[in-house]
């Protein structure tokens, strides 16, 4: 079969092209694949998929640069499906244009240890960009990939070597532009003019609850333009309209592209078309049925993809393959043209840091206490020369955060040559372009702001955890050590329920020497996300020439001061560290050899073999006192039912944080108090029975 297409950057509108039947087939091919998976899983969402088949089949197949032989290609083209519960949109395409994605895997939709879950995921499926889902990260990920996109062909092209030159192209929904992170990362795109980012906004007026309009009634295009993007309103279902109007985005350089397209959600459903029942449901057998004989398609046969259909849609990735062959040989060239910057490139691709990496990290002497967002700014002027792809910023506390090493300049939309983003308040926006950046490749991001405000960005943070993004996140201000800023401000419940998040280290250091382990680990680390908590306030830096090195710290927790023949274990985190120091001083007056541990990272230490935390805490060792800056919960493996725990579990108060720290019970005297209730409950708990009877 032969039939022409125009998939490359570049080419004319003039450009030969498929027929309009076989364009059209393709996409009413898609509708029926996305209504027999639903159907087969008795699960799911067909209304989007089918309402968005026309544009999404003219992007795949005209426009989208890809090779499904080799999904990783780094100058492909992003695709973001940020409405991620139309999924079966995105497996049908997958598998029409020759991913490994079988009609089998379609088959398995939603099924367990499938290819096909319900939502995409990230590393399960080739050809998933990221997962999406919850409503608005993908577009606000996408933005990121676009900032990575730009920054690095800033870096590395020179003339006649464009090897990082590509779009990210997104299909977003209503419900995508309704989420509050759609609006701080649009707008952040729209002022660094990202016109390389392209979003297909499915304007089908439907959500779950019915009619947008019965929350919806803003002018999206006209809050897009004074975003500062370029808009565009087309019939979805016009699929020369939506060709014409992505050669115009592509076109605008200088400016983010949204297309609204026009559509019908649950397009040639006889009585589910336009309908919220169309949205997350099963169409039912019978309808299904009079919604492929509207269609054209065998309504007596599932998953049916016609020959001609499936070659066409082959052909058209098998054309990325040419694509990729090109540009190796150009990168080929590159390399002989310029062997450092085409190492450098391979080296930020592999996520590899240069050699050297660490050889000017800080020292810092025991006689001035630092606080630990102060060490880590100095940590960060010290290594951002050595890691020339590490690309980072700040939701507007960039001087409380010392997140903008010494002699860089920030983004701007001119000007994509520093590595800094002023990412202003926008903290949820933040956390989920800092993904977008992860999963782009070639660059190592991190992002600050107080830890009482990674509430707003939660839902990244487990994105990244879920996705194995080894985003770092630097959390300051980080107990009741902050003042007289107050309780709004002062985080309580924040590590407990970052520690929640599986796969997300948190990572807490006592003092200076610490901090500079955990930029350490946090840089290391390639399977997951890493948050830095750190103070406000100046804390001792640990005199290590008597207590144990911070290298210990690298095993998320490290026995700091032992005794001979310790009676109790006081287990700390952070500035309070120093406070189980002067506990075990207490102790030791009263007679009562005290080990101390320092563990600034649980999940870290969870992980070492059982041997080493063994060692730290020995299992026949069961007095042991946790003291944290925050809420108790969440501390009964490490402390057994016979621990104690001092912490807090009220809110914060407006002071001078060394009265806070007195007047809330963060003290030695209320650990070393505590160390001794509980040794007490331990001796009467060994006291026989009958000894402790009253007689008769």
């Amino acid at each position: 079969m032969s039939v022409s297409v125009r998939p490359f950057v570049g080419e004319t509108p003039q450009a030969g092209t498929a027929p309009d039947s076989l364009l059209r087939r393709a996409a009413h091919v898609v509708r029926g694949l996305a209504m027999d998976a639903v159907q087969k899983a008795n699960s799911g969402h067909p209304g989007m998929p089918m309402g968005m088949a026309d544009a999404a089949v003219v992007l795949w197949t005209k426009f989208l640069k890809h090779n499904p032989q080799d999904p990783t290609w780094p100058d492909r083209d992003r695709f973001v499906l940020s409405a991620g519960h139309g999924s079966m949109l995105l497996y049908a395409l997958l598998f029409l244009t020759g991913y490994d994605v079988t009609l089998d895997d379609l088959r398995a939709f939603r099924q367990w240890e499938s290819k096909t879950p319900g939502h995409p995921e990230y590393g399960l499926t080739p050809g998933v960009e990221t997962t999406t889902g919850p409503l608005g990260q993908g577009i606000a990920n996408a933005v990121g990939m676009a900032i990575a996109e730009r920054w690095l062909a800033e870096r590395l092209n020179r003339p006649g070597f464009p090897i990082v030159d590509h779009y990210t192209y997104v299909i977003a929904s209503d419900g995508d532009l309704m989420e509050g992170v759609s609006h701080e990362a649009c707008a952040l795109a729209g002022h660094l003019g990202l016109g390389k980012l392209i979003v297909l906004y499915d304007d089908n007026g439907i959500t779950i609850d019915g009619p947008t309009t019965l929350t919806f009634t803003e002018d999206v295009l006209r809050r897009f333009e004074a975003y500062g993007w370029h808009v565009q309103r087309v019939d979805g279902h016009d699929m020369g309209a939506v060709e014409a109007a992505l050669w115009t985005a592509r076109a605008e350089t200088k400016r983010p592209s949204l297309i609204a397209c026009r559509t019908h959600i649950g397009f040639g459903s006889p009585n589910r078309q336009d309908s919220a029942k169309a949205h997350g449901e099963p169409l039912g057998a019978d309808e299904v049925r009079l919604a492929k004989e509207r269609l054209g398609l065998p309504s007596d046969e599932a998953f049916h993809v016609p020959d001609d259909v499936r070659d066409f849609m082959r052909l058209c990735g098998r054309v990325g393959a040419r694509r990729q062959a090109e540009w190796e040989d150009l990168l080929a060239r590159y390399e002989r043209a310029h062997p450092d910057l085409a190492a450098a490139f391979r080296r930020f691709l592999d996520g590899d840091l240069p050699p050297g990496w660490d050889q000017d990290l800080p020292t810092f002497p025991a006689d001035k206490p630092v606080a630990t967002r102060s060490a880590s700014g100095a940590v960060l002027n010290a290594i951002a020369p050595r890691i020339p792809n590490l690309l980072g910023g700040s939701a507007d506390l960039t001087g409380s955060n010392h997140t903008l090493p010494k002699g860089e300049k920030p983004l701007t939309r001119d000007d994509f040559s520093g590595r800094y983003i002023h990412f202003g308040v926008r903290e949820h926006a933040m956390g989920a372009i800092l993904n977008g950046l992860a999963l782009h490749g070639g660059i190592r991001p991190y992002g600050g702001t107080f830890l009482v405000f990674s509430d707003y960005m939660r839902p990244s943070l487990r994105l990244a955890a879920m996705m194995g993004l080894p985003v770092i996140y630097v959390f300051t201000h980080d107990s009741i050590g902050l003042g007289e800023d107050g309780p709004t401000h002062q985080p309580i419940e924040h590590l407990t329920s970052l520690r929640a998040i599986p796969n997300l280290w948190v990572f807490r250091p006592a003092d200076a020497a610490e901090t500079a382990v955990g930029w350490r680990v946090a840089l290391e680390r390639r399977d997951g996300p890493t948050a830095l908590v750190l103070t406000r306030q100046a804390v001792p830096v640990i005199d290590r020439t008597r207590f144990a090195s911070a290298e210990g710290a690298l095993r998320g927790a490290y026995v700091l001061s032992d005794v001979p023949n310790p009676q109790v274990i006081l287990i700390a985190t952070g500035s309070e560290v120093v406070i189980a120091l002067e506990a075990q001083k207490r102790l030791a007056d009263r007679g009562i050899p005290a080990r101390v541990v320092s563990m600034p990272c649980r999940e870290l230490f969870r992980r070492q073999p059982a041997e080493y935390q063994e060692i730290v805490l020995p299992s026949a060792l069961r007095a042991r006192v946790v003291v944290e800056a925050g809420a108790t919960l969440g501390w009964g493996h490490e402390v057994g039912l016979d621990g104690a725990v001092v912490g807090l579990d009220r809110f914060g108060a407006s002071a001078p944080y060394e009265v806070l720290y007195q007047k809330l019970g963060l003290t030695p005297e209320a650990v070393a108090e505590a160390a001794v209730r509980v040794l007490d409950g331990l001796a009467l708990s060994l006291v026989p029975v009958r000894a402790r009877s009253k007689p008769s």
